[in-house]
Formats: structure tokens, C-alpha cells, sequence
């Protein structure tokens, strides 16, 4: 049985104590997951277009890939476990003779910034989108300038 995916954007990201809140999801719900400063650093630049001095590991990722011949093709964030999201990352590798995808198992913060610096989509199983804890008022209230509850 083939799973419904959704696709998803970034709609927004908050320093909290410990790292950034990133807000997910499609129009009408949003979830969010928790990522350490670093890769909220890493998504910001990623959505801003933004580079870094250095390349960072994501950057380098996307080098080595380019470099090879590596596409990302998208992002799913295929599982929840308690508050564990689980993704996998499909490439796409293309040569004279034939063309391959390869899904390989991603942390969704990983999966996330390289889909972003690629401009590739993000989907999410619907399983996991309706299991997720609806955030859109939160996001509402944040973007508003109210305070958190």
C-alpha cells in the first residue's frame, strides 16, 4: 500500500533554550521539531540564501554531491517515534548510461537543510502529519509578538 505524502515548507524558525523550534508543515497544520543552534543556523542560510565564510558540513555534503553527480530529489519524514521524526533523503544519480535513486535514512535536520540549499521538496506521511501536534496557534502567537504559552 503506497502512503500518502504531503508536502511541507519551513514556515518558520525560533531560538529556544537548547537550539531552535522549527516550524513545519502545509498550509493548513503546522508540527514542529526541535534542532540543535547549529543546523537552525544552517536552515536560516539555507532559506536566505545565505553563505557561510566556510563551508559547513552541510555545505561540504552538497559539494561532495555535486562533485559526484548527486542530486537531492526530496525529503521524506516518513516516521514519529514519541518525539523522534525520522526521514529518509532520496538522491538522484545520473550518468551517460542510466539514471539511479537511492534512499538513504536522514536525520529530518539534516534532510531539511540539504533540501533547502538544493530547492528541493519536503514531504511528510500523512500518518505523521495527523499524528503530530497541531503548533499553528503557537506560530500564530509568535509571529504576532505575543508571548509563547
Amino acid at each position: 500500500m503506497k502512503r500518502e505524502l504531503v508536502e511541507i515548507s519551513v514556515k518558520g524558525l525560533m531560538p529556544v533554550r537548547g537550539g531552535v523550534a522549527v516550524f513545519l508543515g502545509p498550509e493548513e497544520k503546522t508540527f514542529l521539531i526541535h534542532v540543535d543552534e547549529a543546523t537552525g543556523k544552517a536552515m536560516h542560510y539555507a532559506m536566505t540564501g545565505k553563505r557561510f565564510p566556510r563551508p559547513v558540513t552541510h555545505e561540504l555534503v552538497g559539494s561532495i554531491f555535486a562533485g559526484f553527480g548527486i542530486s537531492v530529489e526530496r525529503l521524506v519524514i516518513n516516521n514519529r517515534d514519541e518525539d523522534a521524526f525520522y526521514a529518509r533523503l532520496v538522491l538522484r544519480m545520473a550518468n551517460e548510461v542510466d539514471t539511479k535513486l537511492v534512499e538513504i535514512d536522514a536525520r529530518p535536520s539534516d534532510g531539511i537543510v540539504l533540501a533547502l540549499q538544493a530547492k528541493r521538496p519536503i514531504y511528510v506521511a500523512r500518518h505523521v502529519l495527523d499524528e503530530a501536534e497541531d503548533m499553528t496557534d503557537l506560530l500564530t502567537r509568535i509571529r504576532e509578538g505575543g508571548a509563547p504559552e
